[in-house]
């Protein structure tokens, strides 16, 4: 175990921080791996690629404390990744935010704080988080978007007696392109050893890497990670490629756990589904490659003959339904086995976690998940997938379709409820 890199807000500069030093740490031959607060399927695989080691979610609104404890231990040392601002959670009282990892994991907190537009004013941010909750061991600060030196002369005699660990400069050139739903992804960019490479020699130059690098403890016991559910079924063929990439790695290890066979296909390669049990369609990116699905007769010809079950998370139970119509208004022909037809026309955010609970289908029963897309629906008829609520337990329409064999929703799931 290690530490966990958080900030006052969004848009700190947490993630380059955090790839910067799992790539220059791993430069240094010491071993570490990352970890990402909450339901974040972008920054994971950027932590994969920066340190060589499997990334996982740690959610603690959708996980219990022993999952995460499970998790989170193991032969090499983690840094975890805050998600927002370190106390933001879900309403009503912020479950799930960072301080709550931190406190579940009891890791000391390293604060990013994009200093560009303040000097003096650093010090009763910094001592209002660190005096905030006791729980929670903020063991310092890291300055990110200083100005000069002097500006950093200015921010650091202002913090006194508070540990800093770095005070980096601003680089606009590490700036990382956006889309509607986050960071482009990490297989989507040609020059990403280059700018790992360049956010590594940007920390290494202007933080204590001897003072994080011996905050690295030393390998603990690994805890015993027991699903609570058996697999949704033994052979499972799972769609993986630039669109369709969101599946969580700890379902899939709980799957193979538990002596389930997992195959990957690409449907943008035209790729026919394996045989299989279940057909898993996860979320990612359909609307960008709806034209190439929609002309990949090989990838929807297996879904429209199997007799296996198929399920669809978000993109995937889009590209399940009848229609996808991108953003520039054009329809396209999905696979047709639900009646479902959704736009990007008119974009509409969908954003919270989710309460789920199914009498059927491969995922039946209780689960913790989430809903992040931008899609409206245009036509969902037939029998509801998912009871659902919010984060509140307020009740929310019900969510998916089921048909026969073939079901999904726009929420992911996380976690067995």
């Amino acid at each position: 175990m290690s530490f966990v890199l958080a900030a006052p807000a969004s848009g700190s500069g947490k993630t380059t921080v955090t790839l910067g030093l799992l790539r220059a740490l791993t430069q240094r031959g010491i071993a570490v791996r990352g970890a990402k607060s909450g339901p974040d399927y972008i920054d994971p695989r950027f932590h994969e690629a920066a340190c060589g080691h499997p990334c996982l979610n740690l959610d603690a609104w959708a996980m219990t404390p022993q999952r995460i404890q499970s998790l989170s231990t193991g032969s090499v040392p983690l840094m975890i990744e805050g998600a927002m601002g370190l106390f933001d959670g879900a309403p009503p009282d912020g479950k799930g935010a960072c301080a709550d990892l931190a406190r579940i994991l009891d890791l000391p907190v390293i604060l990013v704080i994009d200093a560009g537009k303040m000097a003096g004013s650093v010090a009763p941010l910094a001592q209002g988080f660190i005096a905030h909750d006791p729980a929670v061991r903020i063991a310092g600060v890291m300055l990110n978007n200083v100005g000069s030196p002097r500006h950093e002369t200015m921010l650091r005699r202002a913090l006194r007696d508070v540990p800093v660990f770095g005070a980096i400069p601003r680089n606009a050139a590490l700036t990382q392109p956006s889309r509607h739903l986050g960071l482009v992804q990490a297989q989507e960019r040609p020059d990403l050893a280059a700018y790992l490479d360049a956010a590594a020699a940007l920390v290494a130059a202007h933080c204590d890497m001897d003072a994080l690098q011996a905050m690295l403890h030393p390998p603990t016991a690994p805890i015993a990670n027991k699903a609570t559910r058996p697999p949704p079924a033994q052979r499972i063929a799972i769609a993986q490629d630039a669109a369709f990439a969101f599946s969580y790695p700890h379902l899939l290890q709980d799957w193979r756990d538990a002596g389930a066979s997992l195959q990957f296909f690409s449907p943008l390669a035209d790729e026919a589904a394996p045989d299989a049990d279940l057909i898993y369609l996860p979320g990612g990116y359909p609307e960008l490659h709806a034209g190439r699905l929609t002309a990949n007769t090989r990838f929807l010809g297996s879904l429209r003959t199997t007799t296996a079950q198929i399920y669809g998370e978000c993109g995937g139970y889009m590209t399940l339904g009848d229609a996808l119509i991108d953003a520039d208004g054009t329809a396209h022909q999905m696979a047709g086995l639900l009646a479902l037809e959704t736009s990007f026309a008119t974009r509409k955010l969908h954003l919270g976690y989710r309460h789920l609970h199914a009498a059927s289908g491969p995922f039946d029963g209780a689960w913790n998940g989430h809903e992040f897309h931008y899609a409206t629906t245009l036509k969902a008829e037939g029998a509801p997938l998912f009871k659902a609520a919010d984060a509140e337990g307020t009740a929310l329409p019900a969510m998916g379709l089921i048909q026969n064999n073939v079901s999904g929703s726009f929420a992911h799931i996380i976690d067995a409820a």
